[in-house]
């Protein structure tokens, strides 16, 4: 039997919209970090639906030039709906605090989650606990831009 990681779905669910609660009633000015980690929305396309999809993600490499997004689902052994959609869709939108922006999304290479995984574990402990509860090898996602920031005032 699969374990469901730390949280099931409705838990996942319940916390999302928690979340866009209080991005939404601080007017932007809450909920754009936890701990050291920014948060991102993650815009996908659904991979039966084709109906738009979006969640609230940590990003525990966010630079210039690659944003990188950890497929944990709490230690589950199943992989995140969200991770899914983007393996079938790659293009996809990040938004931040300073706006959204189009992305290319693609599962990191064994080479590039063994470089990435130390600071991908580095800013949040806790991803490495996932790691051990699971059999599954956790994907991490390497997000590139493909077009410029879209600022959101704009």
């Amino acid at each position: 039997m699969a374990r469901d990681g730390m949280y099931g779905d409705g838990l996942l669910r319940a916390m999302n919209g928690l979340h866009r609660a209080a991005i939404r009633l601080s007017g932007g000015r809450l909920g754009w970090r936890i701990g050291r980690m920014p948060t991102v929305e993650l815009h996908t396309v659904g991979r039966r639906t084709g109906r738009p999809r979006a969640c609230l993600l940590t990003a525990p490499v966010h630079e210039d030039d690659r944003v990188v997004l950890v497929a944990s689902r709490g230690g589950s052994d199943r992989h995140p709906a969200w991770y899914l959609n983007l393996v079938a869709h790659p293009d996809v939108e990040l938004t931040t605090r300073a706006g959204t922006r189009r992305y290319r999304a693609r599962t990191a290479s064994p080479d590039e989650k063994a470089a990435l995984w130390p600071t991908v574990a580095a800013a949040y402990p806790g991803y490495e606990h996932y790691r051990k509860r699971t059999t599954r090898d956790i994907p991490l996602v390497i997000c590139e831009p493909v077009a410029p920031a879209v600022r959101p005032d704009a």
